[in-house]
């Protein structure tokens, strides 16, 4: 049967197509292999086994994640696709202009084109000075991450003493011995408001690693156990920067030998080097002479002409290379001043100070730099650098800096630059940027010393309301036709904000945005702006379900839902529990979905919005279905049926009434069914909606099939197929093909069973749905039966029960049976298990 709808306002399947999906394969060669397997009537596992290849490698290429895929690899492809000679020169001429290593067949080369390689060290600074010694004791790593041992160093030391920089120059330096990748991370270990928790590290590890965010585990644990495995066999460099503690770094560690790990904390971290035999290194102040090259080599030919002041200033920064490097460009951005004059500036600093501050500590030192490089900052970038620190996200951007500011993005772009070349910001990827965590702790100190409380709650206002403005546009450039689902925000009249063209300009802010949204969210929940959350989280929520962030997306409905009860405002709790049951519904969680639907009812009922009444009902109806709770799933469905039609929403009934006839195909209550999908095809011709038509049309071609009308069923689900690839629906494209497979096998024709069950098989793995995966290895294992290949076969059905056992599907019942019946007697059970894809509600 074809899926089913039920499903989420905010549905289980997206409702404007997979946008802020992967898309199609990102390369010709990509979509060169694709069309050849297509041909050859093969799934990536059949290509992938014939080859001798992983799965993940076929997928890659065929997707254009591999960036640089291997000839020999592909040589290895042409032969499982037996290409005449013009397709094996066409199939290797897409692939040169990307071409890692011209190998022959045969040939091995130094690469493995079957995994994502990443490249996530940050650029190193420059003009590294000294640290010989502990360098050479990070390169003893190296060997220890061959033998059976752990290893891992742990880089301690005072803040700004340079633990990062030689940490990410190391790595850098021995980046090649590391085939595997390098994975990089910023734990944020001593950020006031919001340290990385290990269970979103290892999220976007598992990105890193290519993983899709729909295929991402719930809970930490297992998490690290897929991230784990993704390492095992792999060498690799991984640098966990700024940890806070044992516990937050311990679930990154890799699980078996190969890896090395390198960890920088203030703290000594104690338990991780007993308990899992890490190396201490710790960093100590630069000796005078290394502070001193390091001046030389910033500032110039200067310091040869005063060597005494040299020295002075390297001991007045506490030899420490953060204040080195803001001390040196207040020296630069002066070239006719004398250091001698620069030196004695810096006393001056540091005596006014120590009248407030004991001393002894070296960021007393560091504070006075940055007062002293502060002080002779022009009022503009003076004010953007104190506001900058109070920006609860982990980076910003120039339009952030104007909305804190209150100016244009003209002058935003001039106060970062200052801010820049004075090392008081740093440049991350292009156009972004971060504080050092000792910067971002005097910036606000200074924020809250000089600026008013009212000045501060306007600049956080005025960024909040940046955040919320710029989310909306880009829901509305990348989800047009649900404007009237999310809330109306008004664009702030007085801020910029960035262009958002079109969906390409809207995702990509979005994705570049969602750990600040994330901050965001969670930072105003908890202080005096939980209006904003309650309303950034109900504008993100489909980019983040579609997009498959269910991390954050529990973060941030979470934090509305806290927000919405401080405000005592019984609408937008109800909205955050329907949409956090959703995120829990699309992982399978369905116990703590239902508690949160659940919850959800009475108070849309007290606030009388029967729509998210509705939606909650027809989640539920979902989760019943799932559950082949069929009369509990058809009592939701009604009663969001006549909410909806008090409601007056047709596309809404539409959905119902569809998931209505899916539940009578499932009992195979046919007339009943078909009686619910012809009037669902009404309503949806009349709201235009073309993608929910088109899986009403698939499933009215399940009710032929299943009553032997195999011509009439191929042409509706043909015509279903077409509808969805126009409107791009990669969903319904996977249901139609499944449909389409079982009619053509119906009808005597396994060959084209097979050919579109394996194209189903690619669909659903593109978007990541486990169900109809199932269906179309259980429907190649029918084509494979049918055909006379019985290994095949088995190999297939037994894919299916493992993806149905997963879901926790009935149809692994089913499949059980049938393998049970395979294996003793060759023989092939005649009846299909039905299908339980959802639409959407």
């Amino acid at each position: 049967m074809r899926g089913i709808v039920l499903q989420c306002d905010q549905p289980l399947l997206t409702e404007e197509g997979d946008v802020a999906g992967d898309g199609e394969s990102g390369s010709g060669f990509g979509r060169l292999l694709r069309r050849y397997r297509d041909e050859a009537g093969l799934t990536q596992e059949e290509l992938a086994e014939r080859a001798g290849l992983s799965v993940r490698a076929v997928s890659d290429m065929e997707r254009g994640r591999t960036a640089r895929p291997l000839q020999r690899s592909v040589w290895l492809l042409a032969d499982a696709l037996a290409l005449p000679e013009a397709g094996r020169a066409r199939l290797i001429g897409a692939l040169l202009p990307a071409a890692e290593d011209v190998t022959g067949p045969g040939e091995t080369s130094r690469a493995d084109a079957s995994t994502v390689i990443p490249r996530q060290l940050p650029a190193p600074v420059t003009h590294f000075a000294g640290r010989a010694a502990e360098l050479k004791m990070l390169s003893s790593l190296l060997d220890r991450g061959h033998g059976d041992g752990a290893a891992i160093g742990a880089i301690g030391g005072t803040a700004g003493v340079g633990k990062t920089a030689l940490a990410v120059h190391w790595a850098h330096r021995v980046a090649e011995r590391f085939p595997g990748g390098q994975l990089y991370v910023d734990l944020r270990g001593y950020d006031p408001d919001q340290p990385l928790a290990p269970g979103d590290a290892l999220a976007g590890f598992l990105r890193g690693l290519g993983v899709q965010g729909r295929d991402i585990p719930a809970e930490t644990d297992e998490r690290a156990a897929s991230y784990r495995s993704l390492l095992a066999g792999r060498r690799m460099l991984l640098v966990l920067d700024n940890a806070a503690s044992e516990a937050q770094v311990r679930p990154l560690l890799p699980g078996t030998a190969g890896c090395v790990t390198v960890v920088t904390s203030r703290d000594s971290l104690p338990g991780l080097i007993a308990r899992d035999g890490a190396r201490r290194l710790e960093v100590g102040l630069l000796p005078l002479a290394d502070a001193v090259s390091l001046l030389r080599a910033l500032i110039g030919k200067r310091t040869r002409a005063e060597p005494g002041a040299t020295r002075g200033l390297a001991a007045a920064c506490s030899r420490l290379p953060l204040a080195l490097r803001v001390a040196a460009e207040r020296a630069i951005t002066y070239p006719d001043g004398s250091l001698t004059d620069l030196l004695a500036e810096l006393a001056d600093e540091q005596r006014r100070l120590d009248l407030l501050e004991t001393g002894g500590d070296p960021r007393t030192a560091v504070r006075a730099v940055f007062s002293w490089s502060c002080r002779h900052l022009d009022s503009s970038a003076a004010r953007a650098f104190r506001l900058a620190g109070l920006h609860p996200g982990p980076g910003f951007d120039l339009h952030a800096i104007a909305a804190l500011t209150g100016t244009t993005s003209e002058q935003a772009r001039d106060d970062l630059r200052v801010l820049t070349r004075a090392h008081l910001i740093q440049p991350g990827t292009p156009g972004r940027f971060g504080m050092h965590d000792l910067l971002r702790t005097y910036a606000r100190e200074r924020a809250l010393a000089e600026d008013s409380q009212t000045t501060q709650a306007t600049a956080l206002t005025s960024l909040f309301d940046y955040y919320l403005g710029a989310a909306a546009a880009a829901m509305d450039v990348l989800f047009p036709a649900e404007r009237g689902r999310r809330p109306r925000v008004a664009a702030p009249s007085a801020i910029p904000l960035p262009r958002m063209d079109d969906p390409a300009d809207g995702l990509n802010w979005l994705d570049t945005e969602l750990a600040n949204l994330v901050a965001v969210v969670a930072y105003t929940a908890a202080s005096d702006w939980p209006g904003h959350a309650t309303l950034l989280a109900s504008t993100l929520f489909r980019y983040l379900d579609s997009g498959a962030h269910y991390s954050e997306a529990i973060t941030i409905h979470t934090s509305a839902r806290a927000a919405a009860r401080r405000l005592g405002d019984r609408a937008a709790e109800a909205q955050a529990l329907k949409d956090l049951g959703t995120v829990e519904a699309r992982q399978s969680r369905y116990r703590q979905a239902s508690s949160h639907l659940l919850e959800s009812l009475p108070l849309f009922r007290r606030v009388r919005d029967l729509a998210g009444e509705a939606r909650a009902l027809s989640n539920l109806g979902f989760i019943s279905f799932q559950h082949g709770q069929y009369d509990e799933a058809s009592e939701h469905l009604e009663r969001s049926l006549t909410l909806r039609q008090k409601a007056g929403d047709l596309s809404g009934q539409a959905r119902d009434l569809a998931n209505l006839g899916l539940i009578g195909i499932r009992r195979g209550h046919y007339e009943q069914a078909a009686g619910y999908l012809l009037r669902a095809l009404v309503l949806f011709g009349d709201s235009g909606d073309r993608r929910d038509e088109a899986l009403a049309l698939a499933n009215l071609g399940e009710i032929d099939l299943r009553q032997g009308r195999y011509a009439q069923a191929i042409g509706r689900l043909q015509r279903s197929l077409a509808m969805c690839r126009e409107s791009g629906d990669r969903q319904v494209e996977a249901d139609a093909l499944n449909g389409l497979g079982e009619a053509f096998l119906a009808a005597g024709r396994p060959d084209d069973a097979r050919t579109h069950h394996a194209a189903a098989v690619d669909s659903a793995s593109h978007i990541g749905n486990t169900y109809e995966q199932a269906r179309a290895h259980n429907g190649l294992g029918r084509a494979h039966h049918a055909l006379g290949d019985l290994g095949q076969a088995r190999r297939q059905w037994q894919q299916a029960l493992t993806l149905y056992e997963s879901l926790g599907a009935p149809e692994a019942d089913q499949i059980r049976a049938q393998l049970a019946i395979a294996n003793t007697s060759g023989r092939l059970v005649t009846r299909a298990p039905a299908a339980t894809m959802p639409i959407r509600t």
